[in-house]
């Protein structure tokens, strides 16, 4: 026990040897436990550019479509809000365009995922105290996490950079550097993230928050003003996916705004080691208050539980929905106005938004875009019932007149509805702001809004899904992020790459008509509502017949 305590409070000096003793051991262990999840994400991000080029090259065969492509698209405020500014018309330039932003949100999303699972995830669930306990220092685990994100986003950035070479070495050069150091900068804030929260969930809320803000001042910025013709706009430079795409790479590469992205990514992985060394392992940097010492009248019960625990995931995506419509809805006026006779460019919005006129198809896919996004909230908040579990949370509640029906329904009721009152204050702001926009806020309002909750169906089937998942084989529940990657990827990424139907059908949204505009029937929301009500109770007997911890 001596030894024990030595290992984990000595004094001993800053940045010594000391602090980082067992950092290869602990970063093989982190190597192997991402042996699949790493590799998929690597190969995904690398070679999505590649696969994109022969794509556009058989689309857009000769210069003057490709011109005519960049021209149109750079035109509007709603077209570069969703895909940002063509900076040049070449393959290199329009593969960008095309898919680069997306490959910077992604390669973001993994190192957040990469980082708080190996730091704030281990000292959650005891792992890390128990390793601490051995010849570990106390910014090993730390350091072996960056380490781990350091390698996926190297591999990306090579991958990426080989695989585009053809359309020449600077350009793919420089959009592997920018793709590889945004997610070092994202990982590093999320090192942040995990010094000062208290659990994992929240560190993960945190960093995909700033991720989503970052994204949708990007998408703001670019909205109001063609970067192309000038230094950007201000919004843009704000976003460090901003600062991505404005190394323009394969147009006249500018180098120093990825220096930019190199010193934020310098600067919060200091500031996480300087927190590091200032904490005990397992607790945040900021002590939680304690609580009241007697419970009030919405504790008095497990339902009351149930939404203390998940309200603040619901209140903070309820604002950021908020702040998303309102962006959306004020950029989406005017889609119809600049395509005139571009047959190629009405073609890549209707793909995504449905073939209805111009200016619905872009509500559609900023609706599209809302409902795949908030596949991230449901999932978690129902495998918030299995971190409820796996840290023997539930047995003590379990142990008193509490059934498991009870237990799991004051954490599903959060589940279902929270993603209609997300979607209905999201869709509130969509459609004021479009409303307001065209000048036509009577019509526009109910029509918009109801395109927005007719998300919920295919949101519930992965709220069904994941419950399934934890309800009969608990062990693999995480499998429900695989999915929910699996749908925004198909949902962004998509219609952009072509992707084949069978493929997209494989997605709940794609069974849905894509509103507004298209033609409505009964029937893609009856099968869905059916599909998650099989999946919903095939978890709950799976919960009910299984062993709680198993």
């Amino acid at each position: 026990m001596t030894a024990v305590a030595d290992t984990r409070v000595a004094p001993h000096a800053r940045g010594s040897a000391k602090d980082l003793a067992g950092t290869g051991t602990l970063l093989r262990l982190a190597l192997r436990r991402d042996r699949i999840m790493m590799p998929v994400w690597v190969l995904c991000l690398g070679l999505t550019g590649s696969s994109t080029v022969g794509r556009l090259k058989s689309a857009y065969d000769t210069p003057g479509k490709r011109a005519s492509l960049a021209h149109d698209m750079n035109g509007n405020g709603s077209a570069r809000a969703l895909f940002g500014t063509a900076f040049d018309d070449s393959l290199g330039a329009l593969t960008v365009w095309r898919v680069g932003g997306f490959l910077t949100v992604f390669a973001a999303i993994m190192s957040v995922l990469i980082v708080i699972r190996h730091t704030r995830e281990e000292e959650e669930t005891g792992r890390q105290e128990a390793l601490s306990a051995c010849m570990v220092g106390r910014r090993a685990g730390l350091t072996s996490a960056l380490l781990a994100v350091t390698i996926a986003n190297g591999a990306v950035t090579v991958l990426i950079a080989a695989s585009l070479a053809g359309q020449g070495g600077a350009g793919a050069l420089a959009l592997g550097l920018a793709v590889g150091l945004t997610g070092m900068a994202f990982g590093g804030l999320a090192a942040v993230a995990a010094q000062v929260t208290e659990n994992a969930r929240l560190a993960r809320g945190l960093s995909c928050a700033v991720v989503g803000i970052a994204f949708v001042l990007r998408m703001a910025g670019d909205a109001a003003e063609d970067g192309s013709k000038g230094s950007g706009h201000l919004l843009v430079w704000l976003s460090p996916l901003g600062w991505a795409e404005y190394a323009r790479p394969y147009a006249d590469e500018r180098w120093w705004p990825l220096l930019l992205i190199t010193v934020l990514s310098a600067a919060s992985i200091a500031l996480a080691y300087s927190l590091a060394g200032r904490r005990d392992v397992g607790a945040s940097f900021y002590a939680g208050r304690p609580g009241p010492p007697a419970a009030g009248p919405l504790l008095k019960g497990v339902y009351g539980l149930g939404w203390r625990l998940q309200r603040g995931a619901l209140l903070g995506w309820a604002a950021g929905f908020v702040f998303a419509g309102a962006i959306f809805g004020g950029i989406s006026n005017g889609a119809d106005d600049f395509l005139g006779d571009s047959d190629q460019t009405r073609e890549i919005i209707q793909r995504m938004g449905g073939a209805q006129g111009l200016n619905d198809a872009f509500l559609a896919s900023m609706v599209g875009v809302l409902g795949t996004v908030l596949t991230v909230y449901t999932a978690s908040a129902v495998l918030r019932l299995r971190g409820e579990e796996t840290d023997q949370r539930a047995e003590p509640l379990l142990s008193n007149a509490v059934s498991r029906l009870r237990w799991a329904g004051s954490h599903l009721v959060v589940a279902f509805l929270g993603p209609v009152v997300v979607l209905a204050v999201g869709g509130f702001a969509l459609a004021l702001g479009y409303g307001l926009a065209a000048d036509d806020l009577v019509d526009q309002f109910p029509r918009i809004l109801g395109a927005t909750l007719a998300q919920i169906p295919a949101l519930w089937v992965l709220t069904s899904l994941t419950l399934f998942l934890v309800g009969v084989v608990p062990k693999y529940s995480a499998a429900a992020w695989g999915f929910v990657g699996w749908v925004v990827a198909l949902g962004w990424m998509g219609p952009a790459l072509k992707v084949s139907e069978p493929i997209m059908n494989t997605s709940p949204f794609s069974h849905l008509p894509k509103l507004p505009g298209e033609h409505v029937t009964a029937a893609p929301f009856v099968w869905l509502l059916l599909l998650s009500a099989v999946l919903a109770a095939g978890g709950l007997v799976g919960l009910r017949r299984r062993d709680i911890g198993g």
